[in-house]
């Protein structure tokens, strides 16, 4: 059985797992098996520490092994672009899931439980180093003991402490609130991923988001991509002022709310800062660059990870490809610079590439034929002016700023 302790001096493990977002969750699971590492899972304990519940959205096809977990999903995709005009695609056989995490955390914790291998402490990490044949990780327990663990390799999904050095360097800001109204306002079969009908920033762009969960439920979202965030106050503001103009949703109240911050950049995340410790999710570079979407990659790189600690090695592969990395990095400065204008360019893809084949693309799941085919119906001047200076430019290092989290893309 998973044992949840916090009472021991010292312990060893295989692996240990620091943080149970997305990314220490997945790995946790992936590992959960008798012929697996022994594990050891470090949670923060509840308080200040402990993030709080938020959302996570992916597509998949067919019947998944985190179905239980799945909340809603939707097989209609839509996108309305700052002229007023919609486009609603169906990228059969692939529907848009999303989870709460509250959600996959009683699955993962549910299985964990059913698990030898894996222990689950309730502690807070401080100091990771390298030793001998492995690595230690310091931690502080409810009581306030001071423990270490010991491990062969130590994963780390904590948030950087700053971002890598880079060429361009924006954020996805959001804030979202879980609407209730009081008249049916909403088509549940229908996911909006992008409403540019709202006020566009100076520089950057933004988008209503909306994911209906029944006729008078919804999560309904402002984000922005740019380079700083904005207020609590500010994100309210976009949001009543979306739900009354835009959406016109009459009288409705607000249930609960999420918010925060992803980067977007093209700096190369390091997903090794020791002999034997990694970076894993965000930390080690799984947030798509110009999409900000994290659940996929993580769980892609998870089950690598796993794969190749059955095998007797320990690497944490690249969590999207070469070609995907580049393309991201001359759509990420031609958004910065204004060569390109955010909302006609995303708008366009939507409506003129095949929905599955734009969706496996966002995901770094084409073939250079298909990509290819995706950039001819881009703004191909500007695009390639961009690809071409990008190997002229530094990559500069972070300002201070605030720090980043998981989102639900």
């Amino acid at each position: 059985m998973s044992r949840d302790t916090a009472a021991t001096a010292a312990t060893a493990a295989d692996v240990v797992i620091i943080g149970a977002g997305a990314a220490g969750l997945s790995l946790a699971h992936r590992l959960a098996s008798p012929a697996a590492p022994t594990v050891t899972l470090v949670e923060p304990p509840d308080g200040p520490l402990r993030p709080a519940e938020r959302t996570w959205c992916y597509w998949d096809r067919g019947a998944g092994e985190l179905d239980e977990a799945v909340s809603a999903s939707w097989s209609r995709l839509r996108v309305h672009g700052a002229d007023g005009r919609s486009v609603t695609v169906d990228p059969a056989p692939l529907t848009y899931r999303m989870l709460r995490s509250a959600d996959f955390e009683r699955l993962v914790h549910t299985r964990l439980a059913r698990s030898p291998n894996v222990t689950v402490l309730r502690a807070t990490a401080h100091t990771v180093r390298d030793t001998a044949g492995g690595a230690e990780v310091r931690c502080t327990g409810p009581g306030g003991r001071t423990l270490a663990l010991r491990a062969r390799h130590v994963f780390d999904s904590r948030p950087p402490r700053a971002l890598p050095p880079a060429r361009t360097r924006l954020l996805q800001h959001f804030r979202g609130w879980f609407v209730r109204t009081a008249t049916d306002r909403f088509d549940p079969a229908v996911a909006d991923l992008m409403d540019f009908r709202v006020p566009q920033p100076r520089h950057g762009l933004a988008f209503g988001y909306v994911l209906p969960l029944a006729p008078d439920r919804a999560l309904v979202e402002y984000t922005q991509f740019s380079r700083t965030p904005l207020t609590t106050e500010a994100y309210e503001a976009a949001l009543a002022g979306y739900c009354r103009d835009v959406l016109r949703l009459g009288a409705y109240t607000v249930e609960s709310a999420e918010q925060g911050v992803i980067p977007m950049t093209d700096g190369r995340f390091p997903r090794r800062t020791g002999a034997a410790v990694f970076r894993i999710g965000t930390a080690g570079g799984a947030s798509r660059p110009a999409t900000g979407y994290t659940f996929a990659a993580v769980q892609r790189q998870s089950r690598a990870i796993a794969a190749a600690l059955r095998a007797g090695r320990a690497a944490v592969p690249p969590p999207h490809g070469r070609r995907a990395a580049a393309m991201d990095a001359v759509l990420l400065r031609a958004l910065d610079t204004g060569r390109i204008d955010g909302p006609e360019f995303f708008t366009r893809l939507f409506r003129r590439v095949p929905p599955e084949r734009l969706l496996r693309f966002l995901d770094g799941g084409t073939s250079p034929a298909e990509e290819w085919g995706v950039g001819l119906r881009t703004p191909v001047g500007p695009m390639l002016r961009t690809a071409l200076e990008l190997p002229f430019l530094p990559r500069r290092p972070a300002p201070a700023g605030p720090p980043t989290g998981e989102k639900h893309r």
